[in-house]
């Protein structure tokens, strides 16, 4: 008896000091919460809101009995599919469609990217943030897109005397409204967040509009090169990826990387090829005065016309050809294909790196198993602004009917004195005389 009192007691004596150690312990979790929400805090970076899995409910239900994987697979495959169908109508319906397209894509991306920087200033009750955004990419776009009318619709221009003045004093009066409302963020975080947004959205998405000014295939390849990389590097690593490529995209792999690079090489070669013989796509879009509309009638250039090139000997011997004809577009598209390929992707490395600093997936969740509209364009604006220089460095030459529209815009001493000065100079180079005599 006396022992099992005594085991009694002790076990009681247990319990007792048990609860007291399960009471220290919540207790010290409290703390270590307390300090944790605390460092959150301290951090001054406030959560943004994840986006939330918005998958058509017709696709949850056929896709129910799958794993995560291959639901994931499948909703990306069947919504590729179909943003590429709406890219081929865009296509069919011209040039101005595929202006406007670029516009609204631009006012999406424009806007996802604001409301994340509203979500995190938000704690700083900066007054005006979203609106005061708003002006200034209608600002930027006035200014942008005010050039583009003056460089590309001259003639129109001239002709309406309210256009005419706007034109005149159209940088002056970009520059105005700028100032207007610049001092009131100049020292705040909204003043870097807005204009590193415009620079990386605005500015860029203005260069597509000058590469499809030079020709529709300048605005389809690259863009093609880009969505195709996208899924076979998307494909490659689905299948055979096992080696991780980077950090801040823990899911690409460097399986996905080469296989995306030499199939999308090889895209690029063909598509090229199929293009390059339709004036539809490699003649520059032109504005008809007389029918004041766009036009893609021209007469090719030699970058659009077979030629024949000598193969190397090695494949001389695989293939027993001498030569193959090719159109020289092609030679380009593999720089194109090269560029989509290697440098592209790091525009999606760094979309992943300001997700990844905001603790957020995607930019939105505007495309089911895509994301926003931002997180499809990461790498087309890069792309854009490579391809632009690309042609301004390699392939662009002087424009005669630019020069003429410009020279007519002179006064007419002014143009006498050009048209003496071109007399001379032509017949110092002996071709006056012959023109002449021809004549």
């Amino acid at each position: 008896m006396t022992e099992l009192r005594h085991r009694g007691a002790t076990d009681k004596e247990l319990q007792h000091q048990n609860s007291k150690d399960k009471g220290s312990e919540t207790e010290g979790k409290e703390r270590d919460g307390a300090s944790d929400n605390e460092t959150k805090s301290d951090s001054g970076v406030p959560e943004v809101p994840v986006s939330a899995d918005d998958t058509p409910e017709v696709l949850n239900k056929a896709l129910s009995g799958l794993s995560s994987r291959w639901k994931n697979w499948w909703v990306r495959g069947i919504l590729t599919l179909a943003m590429i169908s709406f890219f081929f109508i865009i296509i069919y319906l011209g040039p101005m469609v595929l202006m406007m397209i670029v516009l609204c894509v631009q006012i999406k991306c424009f806007h996802e990217i604001i409301t994340i920087g509203y979500s995190v200033y938000h704690s700083y009750h900066l007054p005006w943030f979203r609106t005061l955004s708003w002006y200034f990419l209608l600002c930027v776009n006035y200014f942008f897109y005010g050039e583009t009318v003056t460089d590309y619709f001259f003639t129109l221009v001239q002709r309406e005397e309210p256009l005419r003045i706007l034109s005149k004093y159209h940088r002056f009066i970009s520059f105005a409204l700028y100032l207007t409302v610049i001092h009131s963020v100049f020292l705040s975080p909204q003043f870097g967040w807005t204009h590193v947004t415009l620079l990386i959205v605005v500015t860029q998405s203005h260069l597509i509009i000058h590469n499809l000014f030079e020709g529709m295939i300048w605005f389809i390849v690259p863009i093609s090169c880009v969505i195709c990389n996208d899924i076979m590097a998307y494909m490659f690593g689905f299948f055979f990826g096992r080696t991780p490529l980077i950090k801040l995209s823990p899911k690409k792999t460097w399986e996905g990387f080469i296989g995306g690079f030499f199939a999308t090489v090889v895209f690029g070669i063909l598509l090229s090829y199929v293009m390059s013989g339709y004036r539809f796509f490699v003649c520059p879009v032109e504005f008809n005065n007389d029918s004041n509309s766009f036009t893609v009638d021209c007469e090719p250039s030699e970058l659009f016309q077979l030629q024949d090139y000598g193969l190397p000997p090695v494949l001389k011997s695989i293939t027993g050809w001498t030569t193959v004809k090719l159109y020289p577009f092609q030679i380009h598209s593999i720089a194109l294909s090269a560029f989509a390929s290697i440098m592209g992707p790091f525009g999606g490395f760094f979309a992943s790196g300001f997700k990844r600093a905001f603790k957020i997936k995607d930019f939105a969740n505007t495309i089911p198993g895509h994301g926003g509209i931002m997180d499809r364009f990461d790498c087309q604006y890069l792309m854009a602004t490579f391809v632009n220089v690309y042609i301004a460095s390699f392939i662009r030459g002087p424009n005669p009917s630019k020069v003429i529209q410009q020279l007519l815009a002179l006064r007419l001493d002014q143009q006498l004195h050009i048209f003496n000065s071109l007399k001379v100079h032509l017949t110092e180079k002996g071709l006056l005389p012959a023109l002449e005599e021809a004549a």
